[in-house]
């Protein structure tokens, strides 16, 4: 996003001075030639189906999650809080762990992904065993560590099979896939609750049989190595490349060092700490129009169905105008959707806007800044590096859940929405102030 837009300029100057450089973060793209320089590689359209179908069974989880606690086994707004900063944040302390993984022996990102995925399809009929607080959230922890370990790994093959100038693209393209399962899981869990008498246990167990086929799809049709990692692997045995040193715990966190990769890290970090969970959402919705049990597994949908529509539009949006404005748009969408929350309009159209500025800020934010991201990223550190950002995000959304629930339950929903909306415009505010600038040229090149 950044660096893309002055990196051919930086290396150009230096060719012109006659001063030897060195390689760069990444190879630099070839010009599109017609369809096929802005084709979306297999690989990204294998991962999308693999999220789509992995999104469907999650969301059926997601979708009656906090019904299930909260008015099944009665959870109190702190403890479904505790529990959603697990099912949220928890996969935070293992994605460093995932992407190192993924990163090392030249890549294993399918892989790591594979069991990640396969943890997390594993933990779903476990939850018909789960009746209390402490067993719940072990259940949850686990599926979310999964989810941890696969993300980093995931998004790196999105980016290593794009180039630099499609990368904003590629991301959307599979944001809208994997939205796609995100819209029909609640759908699903909405039938199912209808046509069963035992609801909730014929969504856990239909979610892992979806599961399980999302880890299929993985194991048969993502390939082991994407394209640009081979291409590096052959001219390294031509001897044209030296052999890129063995990626460590302490060479990811270094790339804190470069100044794109740290204030993208900073600022996703003080935005997530003012992002309210999609639960709370929805629970402030159903609290505020009075929607009946029945009928809340489909409030998900609003904000799939944005998500589906704007996700490929603004990652193209994002690889012409820079990722940073759109970023910061969505999360100007977010501020506005509280602020409907906590408007007077009780009016009908009050549940589609809010969730349609909720999926856009998703469409906005999720696949646009990893795209931002891996462009200061280095190739054999892709992984790791990603996971450095991603982890300071969740953090900060689990801190957010925690923070949320407990403000809910001591001073009520409202009061903890207002300080919620108050954080987020000032970390906005921040984070335009901070917000990544034009690179030198010392940073296009590794440290």
């Amino acid at each position: 996003m950044y660096v893309a837009d002055s990196r051919p300029q930086a290396l150009d100057s230096a060719r012109a001075g006659g001063t030897p450089i060195a390689a760069s973060a990444e190879p630099a793209a070839r010009p599109p030639a017609g369809r096929r320089g802005t084709a979306i590689a297999p690989t990204v359209l294998a991962l999308g189906s693999v999220s789509l179908i992995t999104d469907v069974s999650s969301e059926m989880v997601t979708a009656v999650l906090p019904l299930y606690l909260v008015a099944g086994l009665g959870l109190s707004p702190l403890g479904f809080g505790l529990l959603d900063g697990v099912y949220n944040g928890f996969s935070a302390l293992v994605r460093l762990v995932g992407g190192h993984f993924a990163d090392r022996g030249g890549g294993r990102h399918k892989t790591v992904a594979l069991f990640g995925y396969g943890l997390s399809a594993f933990c779903k009929p476990l939850l018909l065993l789960a009746a209390t607080l402490p067993t719940i959230g072990m259940v949850l922890a686990a599926d979310r560590t999964g989810k941890g370990l696969r993300t980093a790994p995931r998004d790196a093959l999105i980016s290593l099979s794009s180039t630099p100038a499609t990368r904003g693209r590629a991301f959307g393209v599979h944001r809208a896939m994997d939205t796609t399962g995100a819209l029909l899981g609640p759908l699903a869990a909405f039938l199912i609750l209808r046509a069963t008498t035992d609801g909730y246990d014929a969504v856990f167990t239909v979610s892992f049989c979806v599961a399980a086929l999302g880890v299929l799809v993985l194991l048969l049709f993502v390939p082991r190595r994407h394209e640009a990692a081979q291409e590096t692997t052959k001219e390294t045995a031509k001897g044209s490349h030296p052999a890129p040193p063995r990626p460590t715990f302490r060479s990811a966190l270094a790339l804190l060092r470069r100044r794109e990769v740290r204030r993208t890290t900073v600022c996703a970090l003080l935005l997530g700490l003012a992002t309210v969970s999609d639960s709370f959402i929805y629970l402030l919705l159903q609290r505020r129009l009075g929607v009946p049990d029945q009928w809340f597994a489909l409030l998900p949908l609003g904000t799939a169905a944005a998500f589906l529509l704007l996700a490929a539009p603004l990652g193209r949006l994002a690889d012409r105008v820079g990722g940073w404005r759109v970023f910061l748009a969505g999360h100007a969408a977010l501020l506005a959707a509280y602020g409907l929350l906590l408007s007077p309009w009780h009016g009908s159209a009050l549940p589609y806007a809010v969730l349609a500025l909720h999926g856009g800020f998703y469409a906005a934010t999720d696949g646009v800044l990893m795209a931002a991201a891996s462009t200061a990223i280095p190739q054999e550190l892709r992984s790791s590096g990603l996971a450095v950002v991603q982890t300071g995000q969740a953090l900060a959304r689990f801190v957010c859940s925690i923070g949320f629930g407990a403000a809910w339950t001591a001073w009520g929903d409202r009061t903890a929405l207002v300080a919620a909306t108050a954080a987020l415009a000032a970390g906005a505010a921040v984070a335009y102030a901070f917000r990544p600038k034009a690179p030198t040229p010392a940073e296009v090149v590794p440290a």
